[in-house]
């Protein structure tokens, strides 16, 4: 009852990142259900294996969108005040279960309303089963079994509390501006990632969606890896664009803009290095899909159209928790005398120096990402 009091609570603006971890929730529902629904619907002696790489590419929509829930369920603990969480009797481990609850109630509401959207187009609930383009994922006129949607609808939930409980139980950040030592590993995640995809040969083991052909598991695994390495090495390299941007003596504005960026590496490194391994991707799939002619599926499109949002949605929470962290240094800098102007240079001068790494970086490992699609 206290989480739900929480959510119904908060501000315009955490309201706002609830309701988009509802829809997301929502979403992956469906997805999951309509991978139930097309195993239903084929039965017949070999379509299982269908029905499990269906259920394994609905993986990569389910951890973005456990990755937003337990990143809102993470920001909003931040601003409670201490004193008066400890004048309430809420220690760490209430704050705790409060942001882990939070997250699994938003997640359980949009599967709840992913489970009565997918039985109202079944026709189960009184109405005639659509007939449409998407009809033979549904499984109408087939029982659906609870078990089965029951453990496939609390995935989401049970994933975004564990993690939402584990980033909020982690110890005592390093201090703010020190260099963060992830880059190495990083790179070298990226290296080993990119050359496995390179280095893989065709193969037919693991179909795409929307029939775009079949990839090696190896292809797979090389991207998988390249991300994680892009997500690791993330902060550092928001660290060294600040580092960069404050070397040889700089003026006001440049040593404004790089001390931010060095102090902010660790809160948006990590969603700027998972936007750029979505866009990787994205760019991966257009390849894929002007070289053989084809059209997304709707459930593929739709499935992109979430993990697109999910990414952006955590990489804007980074963001807004970056500029509320640094709201009591920009007041003292107002205090001090310095000009709007000079505080909306440093703004772009930081969102400019990013872009000149993140862009090129994309492009560099997109390019060689899509090796052994087009070879």
């Amino acid at each position: 009852m206290l989480s739900w009091r929480v959510v119904r609570g908060a501000r315009i603006g955490a309201m706002g990142r609830w309701l988009t971890v509802v829809g997301a929730a929502g979403g992956t529902g469906l997805l999951l259900l309509s991978a139930l629904g097309w195993a239903l619907g084929h039965a017949q002696p070999g379509a299982g294996a269908g029905a499990g790489v269906r259920l394994v590419w609905c993986l990569l929509p389910v951890a973005m969108t456990v990755q937003l829930a337990a990143v809102v369920g993470h920001a909003q603990p931040l601003g409670w005040s201490r004193s008066g969480l400890a004048a309430l009797g809420l220690g760490r481990t209430a704050t705790v279960l409060i942001g882990a609850a939070a997250a699994a109630l938003a997640c359980a509401a949009g599967s709840a309303l992913a489970l009565l959207l997918f039985l109202y187009l079944r026709g189960d609930l009184g109405g005639v089963p659509y007939a449409g383009s998407a009809s033979g994922v549904l499984g109408a006129g087939h029982r659906l079994p609870v078990a089965g949607a029951a453990t496939l609808l609390s995935v989401v939930p049970l994933a975004a509390a564990g993690l939402a409980a584990a980033g909020l139980w982690q110890p005592r950040q390093a201090k703010p501006g020190a260099p963060p030592a992830g880059l190495p590993w990083g790179v070298a995640l990226t290296a080993v990632g990119l050359a496995v995809q390179v280095s893989a040969p065709r193969g037919d083991t693991l179909p795409l969606p929307s029939g775009l052909g079949s990839v090696s598991p190896a292809t797979v695994a090389g991207w998988l890896v390249a991300s994680a390495g892009l997500v690791v090495a993330g902060p550092g390299l928001v660290h060294l664009c600040g580092q960069l941007l404050a070397l040889h003596r700089p003026g006001a504005l440049r040593l404004l803009a790089g001390r931010a960026l060095q102090q902010e590496a660790r809160r948006i490194g990590r969603p700027l290095g998972l936007l750029c391994a979505t866009a990787t991707a994205a760019v991966t799939v257009y390849d894929l899909q002007s070289g053989d002619g084809h059209r997304l599926g709707p459930l593929t499109s739709f499935a992109a159209a979430l993990i697109g949002v999910c990414v952006l949605a955590i990489t804007g929470t980074a963001l807004l928790e970056a500029r509320n962290a640094r709201a009591r240094s920009t007041a003292a800098l107002r205090d001090l005398g310095a000009s709007p102007s000079l505080l909306r240079g440093a703004v772009v001068l930081r969102a400019g120096a990013l872009l000149a790494v993140a862009v090129p970086l994309t492009a560099l490992i997109a390019g060689l990402a899509t090796v052994p699609a087009t070879r």
